[in-house]
């Protein structure tokens, strides 16, 4: 009798539900001379992180804001949910209502408390009432861990602080997908992690996310795909422990050679 292998280890990918939500075909973009998206292809599950990596100016952060249409594309197309991006006007800004955006700068409304901060978008866009809108910020504060701050104006908390409010308030509208554009890179050191925490126990909740950060422990721990980008193009796409301990090309080979040697 053969005997029995034992089982491979299990990756973390696992593109949970399977049907794309995003879907990102032939996406081309120049600021002037530099093509800053070249021939961009990919799509994102629902359920999947997805975490976007390279170096500065590889066109990450570009890609994550044309997702949105904070930034316009040349050509090609992208859709959500089986809707192309629309160019302006209320299907914009509907779109805008289900695809949560987290920043680099927090941009919190600095006269408005935390709580308002985060009952603003429910109550005028989704109109909800006040009542509605303020009991289910203070359960998203609760999860993030700052509810005992709801009544602190911005300026009054910590950079981790008012980052996890402004998750919050992305997920206060109840998103399809969150779009994340370094997150992280703004804050003190000793801030990252509690920052990163709250992201972990998304993906683990099955929030649809796509991540741009330089934080290579939060791509090992919770993404399901890797897409590693230079020179506007997508150069690698793997689980992350394929990109992390076999990277393919030369380019990503260099990139973790510099990252993972400090």
């Amino acid at each position: 009798m053969e005997p029995t292998q034992p089982a491979p280890p299990t990756s973390n990918i696992s593109v949970r539900r399977g049907e794309p939500l995003v879907v990102i075909d032939h996406v081309d973009k120049h600021y002037g001379e530099l093509h800053v998206l070249n021939d961009i292809n990919t799509v994102v599950n629902r359920g999947e992180v997805v975490v976007v990596i390279g170096p500065s100016g590889s066109g990450k952060s570009t890609l994550c804001r044309a997702i949105n249409r904070l930034e316009t594309i040349d050509s090609g197309s992208i859709a959500i949910d089986g809707v192309a991006l629309p160019e302006e006007g209320a299907a914009l800004a509907k779109l805008r209502a289900d695809v949560g955006m987290v920043f680099q700068s927090f941009n919190l409304f600095a006269h408005k408390t935390v709580l308002e901060n985060v009952t603003l978008a429910p109550i005028r866009v989704k109109r909800m009432s006040r009542k509605d809108a303020e009991a289910k910020a203070m359960e998203l504060l609760e999860r993030v861990g700052v509810a005992n701050q709801a009544k602190k104006l911005p300026a009054q908390l910590s950079g981790g602080q008012q980052q996890r409010v402004a998750i919050a308030r992305s997920l206060a509208m109840n998103p399809k997908l969150i779009l994340m554009d370094e997150p992280t890179s703004a804050l003190d050191p000793e801030m990252i992690n509690e920052v990163l925490d709250v992201m972990i126990g998304l993906a683990k909740d099955g929030m649809t996310m796509i991540v741009v950060t330089h934080e290579m422990g939060f791509a090992r721990k919770a993404a399901d795909r890797v897409l590693f980008m230079a020179d506007g193009k997508i150069v690698e796409e793997a689980t992350p422990a394929e990109f992390f301990d076999n990277p393919q090309s030369d380019r990503a080979k260099d990139f973790l050679s510099k990252i993972l040697e400090h």
